[in-house]
């Protein structure tokens, strides 16, 4: 498996902090997986079980098996973990 870092956003439609961080990320340049969790509680579900929180956006990042999650919408966080 590959060694490179991978951005995963968890966000769904009609909110406005999900679309705000889909245009960071294109302005940015970064490649991102996204997981809409609209009318998929199962998927709130696991943001739970993760993070002990259902609400997005929520972006994780990481490789592998590893992953740290920024659930306070700080992009400049986002940023960090990547040059990391």
């Amino acid at each position: 498996m590959s060694n490179q870092v991978k951005l995963v956003l968890w966000s769904r439609e009609g909110c406005n902090a999900c679309q705000e961080t889909k245009a960071y990320f294109q302005s940015k340049g970064y490649e991102y997986d996204n997981i809409d969790v609209t009318g998929k509680d199962h998927l709130r579900d696991i943001l739970e079980v993760k993070y002990g929180i259902r609400h997005v956006p929520v972006v994780e990042i990481g490789n592998g098996e590893v992953y740290e999650a920024v659930t306070d919408g700080d992009l400049n966080r986002v940023d960090a973990l990547l040059l990391a």
